[in-house]
């Protein structure tokens, strides 16, 4: 029996599309299936296309297609919602629709006060642990090799805080090139090129130059290495000499003698530090008033606003031969230098780069000798005491002389008495070096 409808035949089936049908007369309309609508007839009660008991489930592996119900299309969890045109289902949220799987909701606004805290914890967690790192590589950077507690007979400390601060030749380091770039010789030993003393106090800052050639009296003192006291007999030498004969105690014991003021802290660099720390900054701007030219030092400046490098400042401030006031021009030199290295070291540029700043840090803190108690706040506070007195916050002067003696430069007395009480007291200075 053929199931097929009238007009039909095997040959004409569905497979044999555009063959047209084998029969002479017009083919009649196709009959299709009947296509119930509705949900599905439970199991048992008739379903598909006729009576009887429906397809179960799943049979054989294949799941349960949909059905068509009344004329509504799919009737199923799935619906697209196209028969409503609604294409993303119900307002309600329905399947398909904004609440339903597989599709999100609209995202939400971004807390901005959450975020901004999140991002300033963050900022703060990480300078806190960068500063606290830095003082701690820094910290263990310096040579604390002065024992100042072996200074004999020392005057009572005053109010404010006293450093000596010290320029040496030493050429510690240095190979034979650098001594012959720089111009520094190769003498044994180390002598000073350079002190100064730097009062931090509530009343100004005072930045007083010690000329190297100052005459002093070498007092009775403990040796550094032996121990031993050695009686003092009324010698005196140039001040420079003090620190020859037995270093950085002597000459601290010597000022103190010398003067009457408390030396609270000692810094030393030498002359391969000073011109790393130059050259670390990137070169130094200064203007020098007038053009001169030292074979000793290696100085050659012409006059005017120029960057000195390492070498370069190195022969400024060194340079004594070229000036008719020989150690007091020097030292003015010395300090102009400082501030405007002091200046450049304090910059943006510099502060805010770490690839400038941390080789500055690592050059100077690497040269340094200070002593025993030295921390780095003591350093920082008096590094930027020196940067205000040079930048015009404070006082900035060569000791006062009164003449001079077998070619030794002769301090006059009753200034550096009043000078050396206004200090103790740490009153404002009102004594001057003319």
């Amino acid at each position: 029996m053929n199931d097929w409808p009238e007009g039909w035949s095997d040959e004409n089936d569905g497979r044999q599309y555009g063959r047209g049908s084998a029969s002479a007369q017009p083919e009649s309309a196709r009959v299709m299936r009947q296509v119930r609508r509705g949900r599905p007839t439970p199991p048992g009660q008739g379903g598909g296309y006729g009576p009887g008991p429906s397809a179960p489930p799943y049979g054989n592996g294949i799941p349960q297609q949909p059905s068509y119900t009344d004329g509504q299309g799919y009737d199923d969890p799935y619906d697209s919602g196209y028969n409503t045109g609604q294409v993303y289902g119900s307002p309600g949220g329905g399947p398909g629709g904004p609440e339903g799987p597989g599709v999100r909701g609209p995202r939400p606004r971004p807390n901005w006060r959450r975020r901004i805290k999140w991002t300033a914890i963050t900022v703060v967690t990480v300078l806190v642990v960068t500063t606290v790192g830095t003082y701690f590589w820094a910290d263990g950077k310096l040579r604390r090799e002065v024992d100042l507690s072996t200074v004999i007979d020392r005057p009572d400390a005053g109010d404010g805080t006293n450093y000596l601060i010290v320029g040496s030749d030493s050429r510690e380091g240095m190979s034979a090139a650098e001594k012959k770039e720089l111009h520094t010789g190769s003498a044994d030993g180390k002598r000073t090129d350079s002190m100064m003393i730097l009062h931090v106090g509530s009343n100004g800052d005072t930045l007083i130059s010690l000329p190297r050639d100052s005459d002093v009296e070498i007092p009775t003192y403990k040796g550094s290495e032996s121990g031993k006291t050695f009686q003092g007999t009324g010698r005196h030498v140039k001040l420079n000499a003090a620190y020859a004969e037995d270093g950085p105690t002597l000459l601290v014991r010597t000022i103190e003698y010398n003067t009457g003021l408390h030396i609270d802290h000692y810094v030393e660099i030498g002359f391969n530090g000073f011109a790393s720390i130059v050259d670390a900054v990137g070169g130094v701007d200064i203007t020098i008033d007038k053009a001169f030219k030292d074979k000793y030092s290696g100085a050659d400046f012409k006059a005017g606003k120029q960057t000195l490098n390492g070498e370069e400042a190195l022969a400024f401030v060194r340079t004594r031969h070229a000036f008719a006031a020989s150690d007091l021009e020097r030292t003015k030199n010395q300090q102009k230098f400082l501030a405007a290295l002091a200046h450049q070291v304090a910059t943006p540029s510099t502060v805010l780069n770490p690839f400038k700043l941390y080789p500055t840090m690592g050059a100077g803190l690497d040269s340094l000798i200070v002593d025993k108690d030295m921390g780095l706040w003591d350093l920082g506070s008096m590094f930027f005491a020196m940067k205000g007195v040079n930048g015009g916050d404070g006082t900035s002067m060569n000791m006062p002389i009164s003449g001079s003696s077998g070619g030794n430069l002769v301090w006059d007395k009753t200034k550096v008495k009043t000078l050396v009480n206004e200090l103790n007291n740490d009153e404002k200075v009102t004594v001057s070096s003319d």
